[in-house]
Formats: C-alpha cells, structure tokens, sequence
C-alpha cells in the first residue's frame, strides 16, 4: 500500500524534524517540495541528520518531472544547487548459501 507507506514516511520526516530536531532548513524545504508533487506518495530525510539527503517514494512516471520540480524550486528558495537521481528498492542484505559464497572469485 503506496499511500500508507507514504504517509508513514512523511510523519517519520515530520518526527525527525520536530521530536529529534535532527532535520535543517535545507531538508525541510526539499521534502516540503517534494511532498507537494503530484505523484509522490511520501518523502523524508534520510541518512544520518543534520544535512545529507532525502529519500521520497513517488510513482515512476513522476519521478523525472519530480527532479525537475525539486532542482528548480530549490534553486530558486535557498540559491543552491540540489542533486537528484532515481533508483529502485532492491533485495538488501540477505543470507546467501556457502556455496554461492564459495563460486565468487576475490
């Protein structure tokens, strides 16, 4: 469920921000702005506070116009420059068989 894992994800932004005060001016704007877009179901801070950057959910045919909207506006609220690139969910850390482990080449 997209929409639930989005709204989790915004008030996780807005705990980290508020509760924690781990977030900055900076963060909050992008994910103020990135919340805003059509298409994006959710968007926080990520990575260790105080700075760094944002990880948003957003549907795949958003996500180019999303970057756009982010680069644009960030630019034009604080004169900064802002970086932004797509990726996908992956597997994660797994357990793998000792087999596998052992067909690897170092």
């Amino acid at each position: 469920d997209w929409k639930l894992v989005g709204e989790l994800m915004n008030a996780s932004h807005q705990s980290m921000r508020d509760d924690y005060e781990v977030s900055c001016e900076e963060i909050d704007i992008l994910v103020e702005i990135a919340q805003q877009h059509q298409g994006v179901y959710g968007s926080r801070l990520t990575g260790g506070g105080f700075g760094g950057c944002t990880v948003t959910l957003v549907s795949k045919e958003s996500a180019p116009g999303l970057m756009e909207t982010l680069k644009t506006q960030y630019k034009s609220k604080t004169g900064k420059d802002c970086f932004c690139f797509e990726t996908t969910a992956a597997r994660g850390a797994h357990v793998l068989p000792i087999e596998t482990l052992q067909q690897i080449s170092y």
